[in-house]
């Protein structure tokens, strides 16, 4: 095989990885500790998208630019909110988890039709602590 070739019946996966924050604050429900009263965040949220084939012109899966203004488009209903208050969050709690499947969920609407689709999001609360969400294929 030259140098560049691509190998005989082998599948490849693009995954490109963005990040973005927001600040918002929230108060966790059923919880028996110092998170249940009302507290922020600055939370950093990374996204991971997938996508098979690059476009024939630019062979980019998606240019970047247009990948972070589709999160900041999403990370924009949640900054500087009581997430308590938002309507998915007053049936669900506002957890790092729920805030992560919150994102997927939304992004996976606005990529629709497009090359990309969204592989998982992170959600840190700080930097020690993350949830992830992604889905079974």
């Amino acid at each position: 095989m030259q140098h560049g070739e691509r190998p005989v019946l082998r599948r490849g996966l693009f995954k490109l990885t963005i990040t973005d924050d927001f600040s918002s604050a929230h108060c966790l429900r059923n919880y028996n500790g110092p998170c249940e009263a009302l507290h922020g965040h600055n939370f950093l949220v990374e996204a991971v998208f997938q996508g098979e084939r690059l476009t024939q012109d630019t062979e980019m899966l998606m240019d970047f630019k247009d990948l972070k203004a589709l999160l900041k488009q999403v990370l924009d209903r949640l900054d500087h909110k009581h997430l308590n208050d938002l309507p998915y969050f007053q049936r669900r709690n506002p957890t790092a988890e729920n805030l992560a499947r919150y994102i997927y969920w939304e992004l996976g609407r606005l990529l629709e039709g497009m090359p990309a689709q969204v592989a998982e999001i992170s959600v840190f609360e700080k930097a020690t602590s993350k949830a992830t969400y992604t889905e079974l294929s």
